[in-house]
């Protein structure tokens, strides 16, 4: 083989070599040449843009805010990490939701067939009476006043007066007012020497002691209330 041979046999080894990275070039090249148009459209489009934002953008404001995210770092990475918490726990609440919502929903429309929220909207329509009907001064009288009924309430459920009250509505049915016969004061003093009238005549006696008390904490004649 001559010279020439090899030479011709080296630049044609060379050109196959070559020859992909020319392909190459030439499609990078293509590329470029259909990319460009678009490219100078979206730059003058980013430029048309920014140029709304010109005046109220600084470069300092920029650079303040990446050295505040620096700073923040911490933060965020907290948050981030309670945000995973919060999504696990969502993740574990779903199936009780899931059970859990039917059921509400059957209660609250069991409440409504039974007519509750009619009822506390009806409500609400008092409440909003009474407003229009008193002062906070007299909504603040009136509440004392439940107050004191519920004293009062407290006390006429203790099991001594309950027990005087059946007793005292009980005695109408027991007596015979028809029956009751006009009696003069001779005959006073004969009954009085009764047993069941003396018993009454004592219980009589203590309950006039206990009415004398009342004296004491009614309001004195034309007191305004």
């Amino acid at each position: 083989m001559t010279n020439e041979e090899l030479i011709l046999q080296r630049l044609e080894r060379i050109e196959s070599q070559i020859a992909p990275f020319v392909e190459t070039a030439r499609s990078v090249s293509e590329f470029r040449e259909d990319f460009s148009p678009l490219a100078n459209n979206a730059v003058k489009l980013l430029v048309k843009e920014l140029q709304d934002v010109e005046s109220s953008f600084q470069l300092k404001d920029l650079l303040e805010m990446f050295k505040q995210l620096l700073r923040s770092v911490s933060n965020i990475t907290y948050s981030l990490k309670q945000l995973g918490n919060i999504v696990d726990f969502v993740t574990t609440l779903e199936p009780l939701l899931r059970a859990s919502v039917p059921q509400v929903i059957n209660y609250l429309d069991d409440m409504e067939q039974r007519g509750v929220f009619r009822i506390l909207n009806a409500t609400l329509g008092v409440r909003a009476k009474i407003a229009k009907a008193y002062t906070p001064e007299d909504i603040d009288q009136i509440g004392d006043g439940l107050v004191a009924l519920l004293g009062i309430a407290k006390k006429l459920t203790t099991p001594q007066t309950i027990a005087f009250l059946e007793a005292f509505a009980d005695m109408p049915s027991k007596l015979d007012l028809k029956g009751a016969k006009d009696i003069g004061p001779f005959g006073l003093l004969w009954a009085s020497s009764g047993k069941e009238v003396k018993e009454g005549l004592g219980v009589l006696m203590e309950l006039t002691k206990g009415l004398g008390k009342l004296k004491e904490v009614a309001p004195p004649a034309g007191a305004s209330s």
